[in-house]
Parts: C-alpha cells; structure tokens; sequence
C-alpha cells in the first residue's frame, strides 16, 4: 500500500518507543526481582479529583452525552475564563476561547488555520517533539534553533531576529517547556512578541504547563502581554497536567479575535467537539473545593522538584537549570555517560544518552527519556526524568542511581 509522504515524513515519538522497551523488560521480569519504576513520562500520578469524577458520571446518568457546539460549551468557556481572571487577573473574553479534544487538537487546529506551505516556525531545541509536528502536518518546516543553558533551554529575542528569514512565518514557544520545565522571562517573552508583531508574523504559545508553576517571575501568561501584545498571542493549554486529566483528551485555545471564524470552520469539520463528557466534567475543576485540591498537588509537584533535583546533582548528574515549572530534570548526563564507558552519540540510536537510557533499565531498573526526541543540537548529552511520580518512587531511584554509581 501506498502511503503518503506527510505520514512517513513524521518520526516515533521515541519516548513512547523507550517506554514499549521498559514495559517489554518488565513483563520479563521473574518473581522478587526490582519493579521497573517509570521516570519516564510526563503524565500525573494523580487523576481527576472527585468532583470531576462525579460531574462525569451525572453527565452519563443524565444522557448529557450529544455534540456540543464545536468551540465548546458556553458554560466551560466561561469557566475557563473566570479562571484567567482569577489566577492571572487577565479579561479573557468567553468568544476568544475554543474548546478542543486536547492540546494536540488546539496544535493542530492552530497550525492548519496559520501556516502554508514553505512556511518557517522558529522553535527552540530542546522543544516537545509533537509541536514541530503539528507544524509540519499543515506543510510548513520546523526551524530548530539551538537553545543552551544560558538561555533557559528557551529562544532569546537576538536569536529570533538573527533567524527571522523571508520564510518566517512565527514562532512556537512552550513555557513552561517539555523537557526542561523551563520558562521564558516576562520581558524576554515581550521583546520576542513585538519583534515578530512587527514583522507581521505569529506568535504560538504552548502554556500547558502554566498552572504548574512554582516561581512567581515566570508564572504568568503570554495573554498578558502589554500594549496589545497579549490579545494577539494564540495561547494553548489543556486539562491534561494541573488539571490531571491526561486521558479525558480535553484541551482549549485563545485565539485573536480575528482568528475565531477560521479555527471554528476547522473545528467543525475536523473534531465536529471535543468529548461532550469531559467538558461537562470539566466544570468541576474550577469549583472553589476542587481548584483548593490542584493548589496542594501543585505544592506536591513543588515538594518533588525540590527534594530530586539536589539529589541528581549531588550524584553528579547534573541539571543546569532548576525547573520553575512542570514535573522534568533536564539532565546533563555527559559525565555519567563517561564513567560508564558510554561512547558519545554517533547515531540518534547509538551511544549517548539513548544508550544510557537502556543502560538505567538494565541496571536500575529505571526507566527515562534520552535526549533523542527533543532536537537535534546535542541530544546525546541530555536525558529527560519525570517526576510526575511519588515522593516514595522518587526517593527509591534516587536510591537505585546511588548504588549503581
């Protein structure tokens, strides 16, 4: 069978391939051997609150299952709104948000009404795989521009205009990012969005992490923005990671108001709504009870990064930059590699932190992300570690590392 060039031009996503290795070794194990502990992806190892569960189950009882309106229920875009308002103090209008099957929805929807063919995205390297494959799906190519620890793992407004080329099209920035948990300094994340206001492009802000930030400098939205700024920024966030609620596949857009006919037309014909359950579910997170419960997670995920991070660093696997957000160690693992005899990355699937990676499962029983999905600037020397996982789990791998070492 013939099958299209867009369909082979898209890579595994090869944390999920390393986590088909880490179940395969698993299930081989014999009886009072180590359980594998997953550290490898970035899902909550808590789920919806009860709330959540029980407005899903009304919805069910009640026969609440039919098509919503393709930009979402009104009352869920109100909520949405009323929580910018409340965590932000921004004045998002209900009309500028569309609700979406995931944030992979609200990427693709977005990509599909911006880009043409032969248009230019610049992104950061390290940056989540997915995003640059949103932007090629809708035929435009993915500029990766590499991103160290000076820059937070993050584009500067110097590398943006440098790289801006008659191709530009925007950029796609995630803050806090996939992999490092990293985000962009308010007046950084201006100077980049009146740089490209001026050039007549786009900027796309990947905020899913938003809620899971720790740091009071950094945990704000790009729709904040002065000066008009904000109101043309196309922010996406989901129910997936503070709202814990991975596979209800929920997520939402804020677009310009410009935008809204076009991504609505999108909606309509590519997703017809998201999951009429989990928007009526949904409504439960911004109860007052159950935003309280998100706030303590919140301090868990804190209480996690804060306890695993030193504990890396003490072993001398280093993480350059503390995360101020989401549940990830980006770490420098070039030492580690070296004491183990690991060569340096050769290949995408030789040497390196990929092969450092079968190297923890084999002898931790750990299971992590190499480098190797997120760019391509030296992917060899970084390994992702999730610490969506309990303080006990945590505490265990810090354990297993030490002892291997």
């Amino acid at each position: 069978m013939r099958i299209a060039q867009r369909a082979q031009r898209v890579e595994p996503f090869y944390v999920m391939e390393l986590a088909k290795a880490a179940s395969a070794m698993a299930a081989a194990a014999q009886p009072g051997d180590r359980p594998m502990l997953y550290l490898n992806i970035g899902e909550p190892d808590f789920t919806a609150p009860a709330p959540v569960q029980q407005a899903a189950e009304r919805a069910i009882r009640d026969g609440r299952s039919q098509y919503t309106p393709a930009t979402g229920l009104p009352a869920l875009r109100d909520a949405i709104s009323g929580w910018y308002a409340t965590r932000f103090g921004l004045d998002i209008d209900p009309a500028r948000i569309v609700v979406t099957a995931g944030a992979s929805a609200a990427l693709q929807l977005a990509c599909l009404a911006l880009i043409e063919a032969g248009d230019e995205v610049l992104m950061p390297d390290p940056s989540y795989p997915c995003n640059r494959q949103f932007v090629q799906a809708a035929e435009g190519t993915a500029v990766l521009l590499p991103s160290g620890p000076a820059e937070r793992f993050q584009l500067s407004a110097e590398q943006v205009q440098a790289a801006w080329g008659p191709a530009t099209r925007g950029v796609l920035l995630a803050s806090p990012s996939n992999p490092t948990g990293t985000s962009i300094a308010r007046d950084e994340l201006e100077r980049i969005a009146r740089f490209v206001r001026e050039r007549g492009g786009v900027t796309l802000v990947d905020e899913i992490y938003l809620g899971l930030s720790f740091d009071e400098a950094y945990g704000h939205s790009a729709l904040g923005l002065p000066d008009g700024l904000g109101d043309e920024v196309i922010s996406i966030n989901s129910f997936s990671k503070y709202f814990n609620m991975t596979g209800w596949r929920l997520g939402w857009l804020v677009l310009p108001p410009a935008l809204e006919p076009a991504v609505e037309r999108l909606a309509q014909n590519l997703f017809i709504c998201a999951s009429t359950i989990a928007q009526h579910a949904a409504l439960a997170c911004f109860e007052p009870d159950t935003l309280a419960e998100y706030e303590r997670r919140r301090a868990e995920f804190k209480a996690r990064r804060d306890y695993f991070i030193p504990e890396l660093n003490r072993l001398g696997i280093t993480v350059p930059v503390m995360p101020d957000g989401a549940f990830y160690a980006w770490a420098d693992v070039s030492a580690l590699c070296a004491r183990w005899g690991i060569a340096p990355q050769s290949s995408p699937d030789a040497g390196g932190s990929w092969a450092l990676a079968f190297e923890l499962m084999q002898r931790c029983q750990l299971a992590t992300t190499p480098g190797r999905d997120f760019g391509s600037a030296d992917p060899g020397r970084y390994l992702r570690f999730s610490t969506a996982n309990s303080m006990a789990q945590l505490r265990e791998a810090v354990a297993r590392l030490e002892a291997a070492l």
